[in-house]
C-alpha cells in the first residue's frame, strides 16, 4: 500500500513538470512589448557609412589606428544661421608617431565658412599614435562631416 501512495505522489509530480515547465520557458507579453520597440528605436538610429580600407592586411593584436582623444565638433558659423543646410566635406588627417595632426581637406564644402569651421575644429583634435605592436608609426583618419539643416 506504502508503495501506491508513492507511486501517485510520483505520477503526479511527473504530470505537473510535465505541464508546468514548458510554461515556463516562454517570454512574458511585455518582453516582447519591449523587444518590439527597441526595433522600432533602431530605424531612427543613424549609422554610418561602410569603410574600405586599402592596403596590407592588419591583424587587430599587430596594429592599431589612431586613438582620438579630443573631436570637437565644428558648429555652423552665425552668417549661416537660419538657413537650409545640406553640405558636406572630406577631411584626412595624418597623424604622426609623436602625435601631430595635419589636416587636409580633400573635398571642400560648397560655403566656404563650413570649410573653415571645419578646419578650425579638426586642427583641435588630438589622438594617440597608430601602433604597430609596441612602435608608434605615422597614421591617417578619413572622414566626411555632413552639415545639415531644416
Amino acid at each position: 500500500m506504502l508503495m501506491s501512495v508513492f507511486r501517485i505522489l510520483g505520477y503526479g509530480l511527473y504530470l505537473f513538470l510535465l505541464v508546468s515547465i514548458p510554461g515556463l520557458s516562454y517570454s512574458a507579453a511585455s518582453d516582447l512589448a519591449t523587444h518590439h520597440s527597441d526595433h522600432e528605436e533602431d530605424t531612427q538610429v543613424e549609422t554610418l557609412p561602410t569603410v574600405h580600407v586599402h592596403g596590407m592586411r592588419l591583424n587587430q593584436d599587430q596594429q592599431i589606428g589612431p586613438v582620438p582623444q579630443r573631436t570637437p565638433w565644428p558648429t555652423v558659423p552665425p552668417i549661416l544661421d537660419g538657413q537650409v543646410l545640406d553640405d558636406w566635406l572630406k577631411a584626412r588627417l595624418l597623424v604622426s608617431k609623436e602625435s601631430e595632426v595635419t589636416v587636409v581637406i580633400l573635398q571642400p564644402a560648397t560655403h566656404r565658412e563650413l570649410t573653415q569651421a571645419s578646419l578650425q575644429a579638426l586642427r583641435q583634435w588630438t589622438f594617440l599614435p597608430q601602433m604597430n605592436g609596441d612602435i608608434p608609426i605615422d597614421g591617417e583618419v578619413s572622414l566626411r562631416i555632413h552639415f545639415r539643416t531644416k
